[in-house]
């Protein structure tokens, strides 16, 4: 009390959301009237869930345990979710919660690095292009699906030698290729057999009706129409789910974030149930795994990869998530729940993808290794092919496509949020009274940006931004940030921030997080950072070669993300005041803005930096202005 007084020890306890639960005279109004809060923490929680919980749970996560010796792909899974994964998670959202401020204004605790927020920024916005397009694929998908057979059950035409149910066999008899041959219950000889791998039905359906795929980038042809109406109710879809912000979209996540695992076990209890299931499971994390692979460090790297990137940390939601929050929610338990809820859905959901790819493989009597696939392959070729096969092959279709409909649309909520809440944070006075029109705006102008992805070369150019942008171009952004807060705004300082929050820890609850962000975390990315580089090829889709003008398009985005970081530090440095060491002191130390978002919540500690700062401010270079780092 004596730290706030008692008027403002009043507001507290009426403003502390136990308090509002047990007392019904209390108005249970946002603590934070003029930015506005949760509605309640399960608002949160299912937010950050859905958020979190991403396509590449689904289409990449089951295909990297089975190409990295199934289950004993745990081990290096869990290992890095304890190392990277939750620390990295648990900062992120930290720093954004005890602000209450978007990825760009956050670093006003650390002004020299700004522009690593902006680049948080750009690359959701780039994301967010892509991301629309891939739910519109669902979407089309899905409508696909209302059909008495499946389109892509079977080849549209018989006689079309470019598509068959199964490969193409010829026997090489005497020089001559007689086609699947057999002759008195006698087979070819190996040494004889050719054989002829052509598009399955479903992959030609893919190609050649839904994306009416060109032969390259350099081909563009007009926009697919089917593609670009699907786009437009993605964009509708999303608009009307933000329409008041985090009000409306936390409603929303009741059902979008949940709905995805009721369709994950219905597709499982299907699947397990169908013959071939087992061989499919035991491909994934059963009696074929191999512990011979735990001594293989691209292993360990596919592990630490797969976590960093299936958390979303770097791309500035987690913070502005977090910044709604009250200034006392627990956000280190949430980042417990999120975290360890997010690597559950990967190792559940691939149960439900290789069951079913097992019944498959059981159908063409071919090994599982063949079909499996990751990304799009997956996702638009080998499920709905495997789909397909099953009994009411309709049904399960639309409640597969319609979960990745539900899944992408939990992922593009938090990055519109990203994008509007850096414009509410940096012109209130403009866009607080018209955020509808904010948001309905923003996701017209992603629509917009969306249509050369729904072109007949559109598959390239989302393939082109999500190998260039959604990369490692994050892994810098995260190992400035983690550098900049650890090293540079002070680590120490940092802990008591969240103590202001939480409450006063022992030394020894800070001991595993201290080693984390100081040494772990920023070693093993650098180490991913440096093997990415060193390892990166330009893409391809399938055999497609991208032409050099689309390359060098690539290495735009990329320079357009990180381009910022050294522009605004230069931009910064010039316009303050005083000799270039006082300059460059002055930046690498809080802004007089940089406090809790509410008077309330500051308390003796930043009023009394806050009158520290000033005085040095006249006493001129000799205050060390980087105090409570923990060097």
């Amino acid at each position: 009390m004596r730290e706030y007084g008692w008027k403002g020890f009043k507001d507290l306890i009426l403003r502390n959301p136990a308090v509002v639960d047990q007392d019904p005279h209390v108005d249970p109004g946002d603590e934070n009237a003029e930015r506005g809060n949760w509605s309640s923490k399960r608002d949160y929680i299912l937010s950050m869930i859905g958020y979190a919980v991403g396509l590449g749970n689904i289409w990449r996560f089951p295909y990297l345990a089975y190409k990295n010796g199934g289950g004993a792909f745990l081990i290096p899974y869990f290992t890095m979710l304890v190392v990277t994964g939750i620390p990295l998670f648990y900062l992120e959202s930290a720093f954004g919660q005890f602000c209450s401020q978007g990825p760009i204004n956050v670093w006003r605790a650390l002004p020299i690095l700004q522009g690593v927020g902006i680049g948080m920024v750009i690359v959701t916005l780039i994301v967010s292009i892509y991301y629309n397009v891939i739910i519109a694929y669902s979407l089309y998908y899905m409508f696909a699906s209302m059909q008495s057979a499946l389109p892509w059950s079977s080849c549209p035409n018989r006689t079309d030698n470019t598509c068959s149910d199964t490969p193409i066999v010829h026997c090489n008899i005497s020089g001559v290729l007689v086609a699947n041959w057999t002759q008195e219950n006698n087979t070819c000889d190996s040494s004889n057999i050719i054989t002829t791998v052509v598009q399955s039905p479903s992959e030609y359906y893919w190609d050649n009706v839904a994306l009416q795929r060109s032969s390259g980038m350099d081909e563009t042809g007009p926009v697919v129409w089917h593609l670009a109406l699907c786009l437009l109710l993605s964009s509708i879809l999303v608009a009307a789910a933000l329409i008041k912000g985090i009000k409306s979209s936390g409603k929303v996540v009741y059902f979008t974030a949940t709905f995805p695992y009721v369709v994950i076990l219905i597709l499982l209890i299907r699947g397990v149930t169908l013959e071939g299931a087992k061989d499919g499971i035991e491909f994934y994390i059963g009696s074929q795994s191999n512990l011979s692979k735990l001594s293989d460090a691209q292993v360990w790297k596919d592990a630490a990869t797969q976590t960093f990137y299936s958390l979303s940390i770097g791309w500035g939601g987690l913070m502005t998530l977090a910044s709604y929050n009250n200034f006392h929610n627990n956000v280190f338990k949430d980042s417990f729940v999120v975290t360890v809820t997010n690597a559950g859905t990967s190792v559940f959901a691939g149960f439900a993808i290789f069951s079913i790819l097992g019944h498959m493989a059981h159908v063409y009597k071919i090994p599982v290794e063949e079909l499996v696939k990751e990304g799009f392959g997956l996702a638009f070729i080998a499920y709905p092919q495997a789909l397909s096969k099953i009994p009411v092959s309709q049904l399960w279709s639309i409640l597969f496509f319609f979960m990745l409909l539900t899944v992408g649309l939990d992922s593009q909520f938090a990055g519109i949020e990203v994008l509007t809440t850096c414009l509410l944070d940096a012109f209130p006075k403009t866009f607080k009274s018209k955020r509808a029109l904010l948001t309905i705006t923003i996701c017209s102008v992603l629509y917009l940006l969306g249509l050369p992805c729904v072109t007949k070369a559109g598959i390239y150019w989302v393939t082109l931004i999500d190998q260039f942008v959604a990369s490692w171009v994050l892994l810098i952004l995260v190992l400035l940030e983690i550098i900049g807060i650890a090293y540079i705004y002070g680590g120490n300082r940092f802990i008591k921030d969240i103590e202001m929050m939480l409450g006063k820890k022992s030394f020894g609850f800070w001991l595993w997080w201290r080693a984390c962000w100081f040494f772990i975390s920023p070693c093993i990315i650098l180490v991913i950072l440096g093997w990415s580089v060193a390892t990166f090829e330009h893409p391809k889709y399938g055999n497609v070669e991208y032409p050099s003008w689309g390359l060098a398009l690539g290495w735009c985005m990329v320079v357009f993300v990180l381009i910022w970081i050294p522009v605004v530090a230069v931009y910064k440095l010039i316009t303050a005041t005083g000799n270039p060491w006082k300059r460059l002191k002055s930046l690498c130390s809080p802004s007089e803005e940089w406090h809790p978002y509410l008077e309330i919540h500051r308390g003796e500690r930043y009023s009394k930096e806050r009158c520290i700062h000033k005085k040095g401010a006249k006493r001129g270079p000799e205050v060390n202005v980087i105090s409570s780092s923990w060097l």
